[in-house]
């Protein structure tokens, strides 16, 4: 048996860049003096974002402010990834999705992918974890849900700490380059890919046996 463990923003739906925009207008309504904040911070669950604001009125404007956007988002589909998610249902590799997304944001994603569920064996929200990535927990989670040791489950992510998170789980990882750089990625990765276009199961299986 293996299994394969995805992110979700930036390695199954394009929205990364919505959401550099997003946070890029609260630092500055709401500045925390962290270099480059909204690409400091992805990867982590909200709650851990919001640990950089003292006041409550300020974590709940930007909460507001996050569920209005987030209602209004698009959430496009990578190229191939659909196709491949299915190839893996066929081989009979189980799949999980592992976001740091809140469950209002879910919501919002189900309602305009309905497809999305039926197409994971197990998903682990922001919600069902008390460390937020690059704390593996997430990954650790899923992988005994599915009832698959982490060493036989493959890790996609693109934010550098869910790479973090993949290779503190001990699982083997893919790095995918729609959020940082391959010299970024690469030391972080057991493979890095640009896109999902022409990747197969032979070749994730590859690389789990490697």
């Amino acid at each position: 048996m293996a299994a394969i463990l995805f992110d979700l923003d930036g390695v199954i739906i394009d929205t990364e860049g919505a959401y550099t925009l997003f946070w890029d207008s609260i630092e500055k309504i709401y500045p925390t003096g962290i270099s480059d904040f909204a690409h400091a911070i992805k990867g982590t669950n909200l709650n851990k974002i919001l640990s950089n604001y003292d006041s409550v009125d300020v974590r709940n404007d930007i909460v507001n402010r996050l569920d209005l956007f987030e209602a209004d988002m698009d959430f496009p589909v990578y190229d191939a990834i659909t196709d491949f998610l299915d190839s893996l249902s066929d081989a009979g590799i189980r799949r999980a999705l592992v976001t740091s997304s809140a469950d209002s944001k879910m919501a919002q994603v189900y309602q305009k992918l309905p497809w999305l569920r039926s197409r994971f064996d197990v998903i682990v929200t922001g919600s069902m974890v008390t460390h937020s990535k690059p704390d593996p927990e997430g990954y650790l989670k899923a992988a005994r849900l599915l009832d698959e040791d982490p060493s036989r489950c493959v890790v996609a992510e693109d934010s550098i700490q869910g790479l973090q998170a993949g290779r503190a789980a001990g699982a083997k990882v893919i790095g995918l380059t729609t959020t940082n750089s391959r010299e970024d990625v690469e030391p972080l990765a057991d493979e890095v890919i640009d896109s999902w276009t022409g990747y197969s199961v032979e070749r994730l299986l590859t690389l789990l046996e490697s």
